[in-house]
């Protein structure tokens, strides 16, 4: 049973929610400005909250990255209330535990109802590649690279493509009264600003590789770089995005990749106004890398993100760019008139021209 629903998760009447054991999944991105709360004391001041599944260490520590419950912690409750702040990317790690928890509920005989308590998508309606061809997680549900979608509406087309029947309600992003801005409240330890969701739709493939996106830094996505790239002369002539400027620059990263190591590369910087296509603008960079520096390798991982094997040929140095960026947008325009199926807004998602 799936339904949509208009008004605030705390009016809600169901029983469930007023009487039964509830479970919150969540991040911070579930504090409520209007009453200046966090999801989970709706049901604390009820008592009838019983869990809250949350990432376990400090919001913006670099190694909180999941939200961690198995199948057997959903056991007993009557509803488990979802909400986190979707950035608009396939492969971002709290939606994927988003989509866990419904492949989790869709194996239970008895279990929960499942409320999702809808955003607006911080990266907007823009599309970038395509539906996967080949096998990734089974909780990465098959849509674009960058979807368009929210997560209520990810979650509605992942609970149909499973064939799913339990309850799940979505409740509207129009509801939440006044609302956070997405860049408010970070999404993730790795995803601080305004832009980052604009970026991370290609920036977030770097981690696959030898070269680090800045992550460990205070700009992450914007910043691309690794120790072995030497001054900026080793940068010249780097593919080019009208939408964006590239500043030759050095940054040394707290964490994560080269951490504590001195970074040479280059900083990506959005010109107001004009849409960025990051992921093919990404991929004619590992190229440019690929083509110049030995020590830049592109690991298994990041296939399997992209897990689309002409993009891999384009990669491995097989075929030309104007071969992959007509593919792209062909796939792009199938996952669009996919993805109108699942619309629970207005506006539709669309093509970067």
């Amino acid at each position: 049973m799936f339904s949509f629903r208009t008004t605030p998760i705390a009016d809600q009447p169901d029983r469930g929610l007023n009487e039964g054991r509830v479970g919150c999944l969540c991040t911070a991105n579930c504090w409520n400005p209007d009453t200046e709360e966090y999801l989970y004391d709706i049901f604390r001041k009820r008592g009838n909250l019983a869990v809250v599944f949350a990432p376990q260490d400090a919001e913006l520590s670099p190694q909180t990255s999941h939200i961690d419950f198995s199948q057997e912690d959903l056991a007993g409750l009557d509803a488990v209330v979802v909400e986190i702040q979707d950035v608009g990317t396939r492969y971002f790690n709290y939606t994927r535990d988003v989509m866990r928890l419904l492949l989790f509920r869709s194996r239970m005989e008895k279990g929960p109802s499942i409320y999702v308590v809808d955003h607006d998508n911080a990266a907007g309606r823009a599309v970038e590649g395509g539906i996967p061809y080949l096998e990734t997680s089974p909780w990465i549900p098959k849509v674009a690279l960058r979807h368009g979608l929210t997560l209520g509406e990810l979650c509605y087309l992942y609970y149909d493509e499973m064939g799913a029947t339990f309850p799940l309600h979505i409740i509207s992003a129009r509801a939440v009264g006044s609302g956070v801005m997405p860049w408010t409240i970070a999404p993730a330890a790795d995803i601080p600003g305004f832009f980052t969701p604009l970026l991370y739709s290609g920036g977030g493939l770097w981690n696959n590789t030898t070269i680090t996106p800045g992550t460990g830094t205070s700009r992450p996505y914007e910043y691309v770089g690794a120790p072995f790239i030497k001054g900026e002369d080793s940068l010249s002539n780097l593919p080019q995005s009208e939408a964006v400027m590239l500043r030759p620059c050095t940054f040394t990263p707290s964490a994560g990749r080269y951490a504590g190591e001195k970074c040479c590369g280059c900083q990506i910087m959005l010109r107001p106004g004009l849409p960025y296509h990051s992921l093919l603008h990404t991929l004619r960079l590992m190229r440019y890398f690929s083509e110049r520096f030995s020590q830049f390798e592109m690991e298994e991982g990041l296939f399997t993100k992209l897990a689309d094997p002409v993009i891999e040929e384009y990669l491995r140095g097989n075929i030309t760019f104007d071969i992959v960026e007509e593919h792209v947008k062909v796939e792009e325009q199938k996952w669009i008139r996919k993805a109108k199926r699942y619309l629970l807004y207005g506006d539709a998602p669309v093509g970067i021209k």
